[in-house]
């Protein structure tokens, strides 16, 4: 059996609980990075996928965020996945990105649109852990409408769909991030991802009942990781700190090492 753990984190542009993070100085900025850095090194997750990261920001000091945690917590490999860019004198660069124990052989970033501010996209690894090739999705949909959701949901299970006919893929990809919408709506992009991909594979969600916004008072469910089989879950847990306005999801999966290994 490999045995793995993987983190799903919003960071929130590196803000803290504070609405905007045009607010801080770098020296806040940073000491906010130190505390996501520390909820990091706590639980010693092999894979981070992080969301609202920025590599080259305006609004909080040009900071590449995902160099800075990377040095703070000692991770090896990490890649960033720009989907929002802007130029000129207020520019914009942020997106997803992972941090991880393990080698990442592939990278590719989707965004979902072509806006220079509020866009969002998705993000596809290809890591390698104990001679498996395990793929994640890491996704950041948007927050004001259930139908602009539906429809990056649609992007998502084409590329599914994609994998499954041009890829040989044995495992199926694990899927987490921020949905911006809980698993009560029905109609929403959680359960409509796991109703279409069931074509690809029987995807379950994760966390049930366990809240992760807002961090201080969390109140609704908002990050998730989707799995299927083969993977076992071994504990999923939502991480209480106040790094960020949400809070991280943690779980430990496990997958027979019988089975083929991706060619």
């Amino acid at each position: 059996m490999t045995n793995a753990s993987l983190m799903t984190f919003n960071i929130a542009h590196g803000r803290g609980l504070s609405f905007y993070q045009g607010f801080h100085s770098e020296k806040s900025i940073k000491k906010n990075l130190d505390r996501i850095a520390r909820v990091i090194d706590q639980n010693q997750p092999d894979i981070v996928a992080l969301q609202e990261v920025d590599e080259c920001s305006h609004w909080n000091k040009h900071i590449n965020l995902l160099d800075y945690l990377q040095e703070k917590t000692g991770y090896p490999h990490a890649q960033h996945g720009v989907h929002n860019t802007r130029t000129g004198r207020k520019r914009l660069a942020y997106g997803n990105a992972f941090l991880s124990k393990h080698p990442i052989l592939e990278s590719t970033v989707i965004p979902f649109g072509t806006k220079t501010l509020g866009e969002k996209g998705f993000m596809e690894v290809k890591i390698e852990v104990d001679g498996r090739t395990l793929e994640i999705i890491n996704l950041h949909l948007d927050f004001r409408s259930r139908k602009t959701r539906i429809q990056q949901i649609a992007q998502i299970i084409d590329s599914l769909k994609k994998k499954r006919l041009d890829d040989n893929t044995t495992l199926p990809p694990i899927i987490c991030g921020d949905f911006n919408t809980s698993s009560r709506m029905s109609r929403d992009a959680l359960q409509q991802l796991t109703r279409q991909a069931a074509e690809h594979a029987d995807y379950d969600y994760y966390p049930k009942k366990k809240r992760t916004f807002p961090s201080h008072f969390p109140s609704r469910s908002l990050d998730f990781i989707l799995a299927a089989a083969p993977f076992s879950i071994t504990s999923v847990d939502v991480i209480k700190c106040y790094a960020s306005d949400h809070l991280p999801v943690l779980m430990k999966f496990g997958v027979a090492k019988a089975l083929p290994l991706k060619a």
